[in-house]
């Protein structure tokens, strides 16, 4: 095969693979009102019922900051609400509101979780030509340095709801 039409179908699927995340993230954002780390933040509240603040952060990948800012729109949403420890008073718990947890039932699954649920059907070997690949690619990018999360979302995971 030819070395320039190879490089073009790299760089046609990788389009492909940011133009769905993309539509992904808007079909979220138009139909159900969240962006990517607003549901996944959502999503872990629910499985870990009322969390800490930063073990909250911890476990989406995300810092303490992000979070809370997230937390700060979800809020005033009525989605989740924050209260006291009974035991640490100085320590944040979060948990869902009805709202937010009827919401969440509502939600498609993340494109994350989909990826994740294919890509674990995959040999250890083919895993990690990927991982290989992709770090390659990045790379070749000038990406290697950047710090990103693995959430799935197209522009900044720390936008203004005016921006969904």
């Amino acid at each position: 095969m030819d070395s320039s039409f190879i490089c073009h179908e790299v760089l046609r699927n990788l389009r492909k693979i940011t133009r769905a995340i993309d539509l992904h993230s808007k079909r979220l954002a138009q139909e159900y009102g969240l962006t990517g780390p607003q549901a996944i933040i959502m999503q872990e509240i629910q499985q870990g019922g009322a969390v800490p603040v930063s073990s909250l952060a911890k476990s989406v990948s995300l810092s303490h900051a992000t979070v809370t800012d997230i937390l700060n729109r979800l809020s005033k949403r009525g989605m989740v609400i924050r209260t006291r420890d009974h035991v640490d008073k100085r320590r944040m718990m979060v948990s869902l509101t009805e709202q937010g947890a009827q919401l969440l039932t509502k939600t498609p699954s993340l494109l994350q979780d989909q990826f994740i649920s294919r890509f674990e059907d995959l040999e250890e070997w083919e895993q990690t030509l990927i991982l290989s690949s992709l770090q390659r690619v990045a790379t070749f990018m000038n990406a290697e340095g950047i710090d990103a999360s693995p959430v799935l979302t197209s522009g900044h995971i720390t936008r203004k709801e005016t921006e969904i």
